[in-house]
């Protein structure tokens, strides 16, 4: 089924966004001019998206957008190269929780609560997609249950499978953990253990570690524990859920089962609650040197705490497998005084002409941020 913006400007303003969110609105309601950049960058709306979370670019250039809410995923097409949206198409319907996408070999994965569907040939069937189910041995909780999935430099599809509770010990070792499988749904494994919930990771364009974002539990207090951002260099590490939190915080409940010194440390602590989720090493040619093989982190911002934090992008320096200068890249969706925001960023995508594209699913829209000099 196809949309014309006006349509999807219509529908954007029915349909609920994930926890805590507005309906998404028109775009040209947004205050963009409250974004603050560093100077040379701007950002514009590359489309309009109801519930606008992961995102993956086929190699026709149409992206990928998955939801959280809504039980559709959608394809984006920019027919004439203007880098705006002229295509949003809605693939499917009634998913649940269709948060991840990712492509291989012309395939559209999509990530529902238990199970990876696979979608042949996607760019040559968009009018009439039909998919397989590839695995549905993920367990059904809801809780931390969406997933956020890609496929690593292995070739295997990785796939998070999140705490189902705020703070809890699971006999279930595929809980709080990072999965992979084989594309084709075999071989599937534990690869990382101990991380409460990830919803990005992505991998160095140098030494292929896997390096992700945790997001922190919660009911510690506003400043405790600091979200974390990760690297797994190998298969089989413990980043310490549920025992221990940031590296340093022992759990009140369950710290008794298992010192901090027994696990592995986060390379970069973030703010607490900021809600960490997208990120990427920028690799391309658009923005100065210094950013180049820079993460940059989508964080989605903080829902229980007295004084909201996150609701920005951030960029953190990668160098010699350490991470450092974790800094604000991008801010002013939340208004500091109000404490009022008009949106939160979910995933970054490079383009290849390296720009950034941004997902809100709280404004249900995609930015593009461009540097001009």
């Amino acid at each position: 089924m196809k949309y014309s913006l006006f349509t999807i400007i219509l529908f954007a303003g029915m349909v609920a966004c994930s926890t805590n969110n507005q309906e998404n609105t028109d775009s040209s309601d947004l205050p963009l001019e409250r974004i603050n950049l560093p100077e040379g960058f701007e950002i514009d709306i590359f489309a309009e998206v109801p519930n606008a979370r992961s995102m993956a670019r086929g190699e026709d250039g149409t992206i990928y957008v998955g939801a959280r809410r809504g039980g559709q995923i959608h394809a984006v097409k920019d027919n004439d190269g203007d880098n705006k949206a002229d295509e949003v198409i809605a693939i499917g319907e009634d998913f649940n929780m269709p948060n991840g996408v990712a492509l291989k070999d012309g395939d559209l994965y999509v990530a529902e609560v238990n199970r990876i569907l696979r979608y042949k040939d996607i760019s040559q069937n968009l009018d009439n997609p039909t998919f397989e189910v590839v695995y549905d041995q993920y367990p059904t909780e809801k809780h931390h249950g969406w997933k956020y999935i890609a496929f690593g430099p292995d070739g295997k599809l990785y796939v998070p499978v999140g705490a189902p509770c705020n703070i809890c010990e699971s006999e279930d070792e595929v809980f709080a953990s990072i999965t992979r499988m084989d594309p084709d749904g075999s071989n599937m494994e534990v690869y990382a253990h101990g991380v409460r919930n990830t919803v990005g990771f992505t991998w160095h364009p140098d030494t292929g570690a896997m390096w992700f974002t945790d997001n922190g539990r919660d009911m510690l207090g506003d400043d405790e524990p600091n979200c974390e951002l990760n690297k797994a260099s190998s298969g089989g590490m413990h980043f310490g859920y549920p025992y221990c939190h940031a590296g340093t915080i022992s759990d009140p409940e369950f710290g008794d089962k298992g010192d901090c010194d027994d696990f592995i440390p986060p390379a970069q602590q973030l703010g607490p609650h900021v809600a960490p989720l997208g990120l990427k090493f920028y690799r391309g040619g658009m923005f100065p040197e210094s950013y180049r093989k820079n993460l940059i982190i989508a964080e989605h911002g903080s829902w229980n705490r007295t004084e909201k934090i996150g609701y920005r992008l951030m960029s953190v320096d990668v160098k010699d497998g350490e991470a450092s200068n974790y800094r604000v890249f991008a801010d002013g969706w939340l208004d500091d005084e109000s404490q009022e925001a008009f949106g939160r960023p979910v995933d970054v995508l490079e383009m290849p002409d390296g720009s950034l594209l941004v997902s809100d699913d709280y404004a249900g829209v995609i930015y593009r941020i461009t540097y001009g000099g």
